[in-house]
C-alpha cells in the first residue's frame, strides 16, 4: 500500500481541481434538476469527486518501475482465489495475545481498511445517487472487481508485470463495506444546507447569495475558457509550429476579447438578455416593460458589471478593477431587487427565469385564438 496520507493528498488535489472544471455545470445541474443551490449538497458532491480519485490512489499508486529485473524478483501473477483466506494470514501473522495485538494484525488491518475505502461508496450510493440496496451492493461489487482486474492485468497492459495481487477476499471486504456504506447514509442527512423545499421548476426568489453566485459564475467562467483556450493555442504553436509561445497579440484575443465578448455579450444579445452566469442560475433581467432588455441598457449593463472589471483588468489597472468587483459585490446585496450596480446603471429589473417562462407561455395561451365553434 501507498503511504495513505501521501494518497489522501493527492485524491484531495486531483478532486479539487477537477471540482474547478465541473463547478459550472454542476450549478447548472443543482438549479435545474433540484430547483436551487445547496452548500451542503456540493460539499457532498465535492467529497464524492475526491472519494472517485481516492479509490484510484490508494488501490494502484505508486507505481514501480516495471523493469525486467524488477517484474523477475517482485511481479504478482499468481491470484488469490481462495475466498476467507484472511482469517488463516490472520492467525499466521498473529504476534502476542490481548486486544492490542489483535488490533496491530496486519491481516486485521487489511480487512479492515477494504472494508472502509467502500463504506463511503454505499453511502454516496444511498444518499447523492438515491439507489436501492442490491444496486449499491451490485455497484460496490463491480468497482472492486475492476480494481482486482486492473491490478491483475498490470492496468489493462500497461505496465510491463502485475505489481498488486489480485485478491478475492479483497473483493468480499469491498463489497461488505459498500453494504454497510448503504445502512450508514442516514448519517449525511445532518449535513446542513442540503433540503429542498419546492419542485425544481418553481420560481424562486432573487437572493443576495444567488446574485452574487451568478457573478461568480461569470467571472469564473470567463478565466476558465480564456485559460483553455490560451493552453491550446500555446500547445498548437509549440507541437505544430515549433515556436516557443504563441504571440501575445493571440493570448489577449484568446484571454480576454473572445470569451468577455461571447460570455458577457453574445450570449445576452442573442438569448433572453442574461449573462452566461445568470443563465446558469435561473436569474432574467428584464427592462422596464418587462421584457427582454434593450441592445443599449445591456451594453451598459456589460460596461459597469463583469464586462467592466475584465476591460480594466486587461488594460493593466488591477485595483480600479477590484474595487469594481468589489462595489459591484456589495451593491448586489443593498440594491432593490439585487439588481445591482450594472442593473441599477442600465435600469433593470430581475426575475427568476421560471417565472419569466410560465408568464411567457401565459401570454402566448392568451393570444392564441379561439377555436370556432361548430355550427
Amino acid at each position: 500500500m501507498s503511504d495513505p496520507g501521501v494518497s489522501a493528498l493527492l485524491a484531495f488535489i486531483g478532486g479539487t481541481a477537477l471540482a474547478a472544471l465541473l463547478v459550472v455545470p454542476y450549478i447548472a445541474w443543482s438549479y435545474r434538476k433540484r430547483g436551487r443551490f445547496g452548500p451542503g449538497h456540493a460539499v457532498l458532491a465535492f467529497g464524492m469527486l475526491v472519494y472517485a480519485l481516492a479509490l484510484w490512489t490508494y488501490t494502484l499508486l505508486p507505481v514501480p518501475d516495471t523493469t525486467p529485473e524488477w517484474c523477475a524478483r517482485n511481479a504478482v501473477r499468481v491470484p488469490q482465489l481462495d475466498p476467507l483466506r484472511f482469517i488463516a494470514d490472520f492467525q499466521e501473522e498473529r504476534i502476542g495475545s490481548g486486544l492490542g495485538a489483535t488490533l496491530r494484525n496486519p491481516a486485521l488491518q487489511q480487512v479492515v481498511f477494504n472494508v472502509a475505502l467502500f463504506v463511503p461508496m454505499g453511502m454516496f450510493g444511498r444518499h447523492m445517487l438515491h439507489r436501492g440496496l442490491p444496486t449499491v451492493v451490485a455497484m460496490g461489487a463491480l468497482t472492486s472487481l475492476f480494481i482486482e482486474f486492473t491490478q491483475l492485468t498490470a492496468v489493462w497492459g500497461l505496465f510491463a508485470c502485475p505489481y498488486r495481487l489480485f485478491d478475492v477476499d479483497d473483493l468480499i471486504a469491498n463489497t461488505a463495506g459498500a453494504a454497510i456504506g448503504y445502512a450508514l447514509a442516514p448519517l449525511l442527512r445532518v449535513v446542513p444546507g442540503q433540503r429542498v423545499e419546492a419542485p425544481p421548476g418553481e420560481p424562486r426568489p432573487v437572493t443576495t447569495g444567488r446574485r452574487l453566485l451568478g457573478m461568480a459564475v461569470d467571472v469564473v467562467s470567463v478565466t476558465l475558457l480564456g485559460g483553455l483556450l490560451s493552453v491550446a493555442a500555446n500547445a498548437l504553436w509549440i507541437y505544430g509550429f515549433g515556436a516557443v509561445t504563441a504571440p501575445q497579440q493571440l493570448h489577449w484575443l484568446l484571454n480576454y476579447a473572445l470569451p468577455v465578448s461571447l460570455l458577457l455579450l453574445v450570449v445576452p444579445l442573442a438569448g433572453n438578455g442574461a449573462t452566461f452566469g445568470q443563465r446558469v442560475v435561473l436569474i432574467n433581467p428584464v427592462g422596464p416593460d418587462g421584457g427582454k432588455p434593450g441592445i443599449g441598457r445591456m451594453l451598459v449593463r456589460f460596461a459597469v458589471g463583469s464586462g467592466g472589471y475584465f476591460t480594466l483588468d486587461a488594460l493593466g489597472l488591477g485595483l480600479p478593477a477590484v474595487a469594481l468587483l468589489l462595489v459591484s459585490a456589495v451593491a448586489a446585496g443593498w440594491t432593490r431587487g439585487h439588481r445591482g450596480l450594472s442593473g441599477a446603471a442600465a435600469g433593470l429589473r430581475l426575475v427568476d427565469t421560471r417565472a419569466a417562462n410560465a408568464r411567457t407561455s401565459l401570454v402566448a395561451e392568451d393570444r392564441r385564438p379561439a377555436p370556432e365553434e361548430s355550427p
